[in-house]
């Protein structure tokens, strides 16, 4: 991968600020996942689920600082791939954008079914109306996209202040309904289940590696991403503890049963009927700002990889920074069109469409914060040791769905072995791995 700049007087009129930034990244992390979550990880491992939301929250810590780093040092549409390909070379660099490529029309039709569930579950529309509200939100944010990153962060930054404002009503809202009895037993499955719940979880942090996309997109990024970085960290720590403990101490084992707890917290503190319009709300903003940012990076990743060669040249159109990947996206545009038609008359269960996505995107940190070990020097190399030790545990927490990740990266290296090793045009890096010396 290599690092462009593009037309550079044109780009940074298209460039993205702090607050916009910010909002882009709060979305890849706080995403609709927050509505269906609560409920997987309580009913893997009862109010213990509390465990491994905070332990995941503190080990993202160091995930997000690693990523902003990186970001920071090596700004380029192509993300962790680009990474891969300074540490390791083109193999893995591949390997690494397949994963996320392959994989972002899975999480962004995972993410309009949670909208669609919650929406529909508000006003009794049942399965249609699922199917309905979740098509509207997908061509809502595939549209915003076409418009280009700034249009995207504009209507993003708008969205999650209200989002913001919504998740605080409803932790204030029920807090006072908490019951210490709902807390016990505390740990009903034990260890593992807390292991199972993480591996779940790992969902809702799953989003850096998505917004280490958009790096070439910032108007400053050695100054503004850590700022954001930090930024979405404090937002995102707030809101994902205080809903945990609140869904937990509040519903009990109802948070378990059922796949709407939100809906449930809210009409416990504000009452049902007026619950229902704001846990609609609630969840088409919260969807919809999870999918608009993983479609930008995703997009963004698409045309990066078509310009090193690793898909069809003809897709690297709009691969500069402040550029529209117009192109890329129509491609992710058809394959989830494809997906969602295989996916929606079936009814498949939203758990095995959020684990493939857990899956893969942990692969992909894992592959990122590796190659943070030998891209950054001093105490950044140290972080990086801790987050990948720490990603590699969630990554092998995800079983059997390891298998997803671990096929794109045989596809990969079948492709590469039938090129009989030959380098394709536009790639960048040179055969030995770059380190940047301490």
């Amino acid at each position: 991968m290599r690092e462009t700049g593009g037309d550079m007087g044109k780009a940074t009129a298209h460039r993205l600020g702090l607050s916009q930034g910010t909002a882009l990244f709060v979305g890849a992390v706080l995403g609709p996942g927050v509505l269906a979550l609560p409920h997987l990880a309580a009913a893997a491992a009862g109010p213990s689920s509390i465990i491994a939301w905070a332990a995941l929250l503190a080990l993202s810590v160091p995930v997000a600082l690693t990523f902003a780093t990186l970001g920071a040092r090596h700004p380029d549409a192509g993300g962790v791939a680009t990474f891969a390909a300074r540490a390791f070379g083109p193999r893995l660099a591949t390997i690494a954008g397949i994963c996320f490529f392959a994989v972002v029309p899975v999480g962004v039709l995972a993410g309009a079914l949670i909208g669609g569930d919650y929406v529909a579950s508000a006003a009794g529309l049942g399965r249609p109306g699922t199917v309905g509200v979740a098509l509207v939100l997908l061509l809502g944010a595939f549209a915003t996209n076409y418009g280009g990153v700034r249009m995207s962060g504009r209507i993003q930054l708008f969205l999650v202040a209200v989002l913001t404002t919504l998740l605080v009503i409803a932790v204030a809202a029920a807090s006072p309904h908490v019951r210490a009895g709902n807390f016990t037993p505390f740990a009903p499955h034990g260890p593992t289940g807390i292991v199972q719940a993480a591996g779940v979880l790992f969902f809702a942090f799953a989003g850096w590696e998505a917004a280490s996309h958009l790096s070439a997109d910032f108007a400053d990024p050695r100054r503004l991403l850590p700022r954001a970085t930090a930024l979405t960290l404090a937002i995102v720590g707030v809101l994902y503890l205080g809903l945990s403990i609140t869904v937990t101490g509040v519903l009990g084992d109802r948070a378990a049963s059922s796949p709407v707890p939100l809906a449930l917290l809210l009409a416990d503190g504000i009452g049902a009927d007026a619950a229902r319009p704001v846990t609609a709300g609630a969840a088409l903003v919260l969807s919809f700002v999870a999918m608009n940012t993983y479609i930008a990076g995703g997009s963004r990743l698409g045309a990066a990889l078509a310009r090193d060669g690793a898909l069809p040249a003809g897709l690297s159109r709009g691969s500069a920074a402040g550029q529209v990947p117009r192109r890329s996206l129509t491609l992710l545009a058809a394959l989830t069109a494809v997906l969602s038609a295989i996916v929606l008359p079936g009814g498949l269960d939203l758990d095995p469409l959020m684990r493939i996505t857990a899956a893969c995107l942990a692969a992909v940190t894992v592959i990122g914060m590796a190659s943070a070990t030998r891209l950054l020097p001093g105490r950044g190399r140290a972080l990086a040791r801790a987050s990948t030790l720490f990603t590699g545990v969630v990554l092998l927490s995800c079983g059997l769905y390891l298998a997803v990740p671990a096929a794109l990266a045989a596809v990969v290296l079948l492709t590469e072995r039938r090129r009989h090793g030959r380098r394709p045009s536009g790639r960048a890096v040179e055969d030995a791995p770059e380190e940047i010396p301490v």
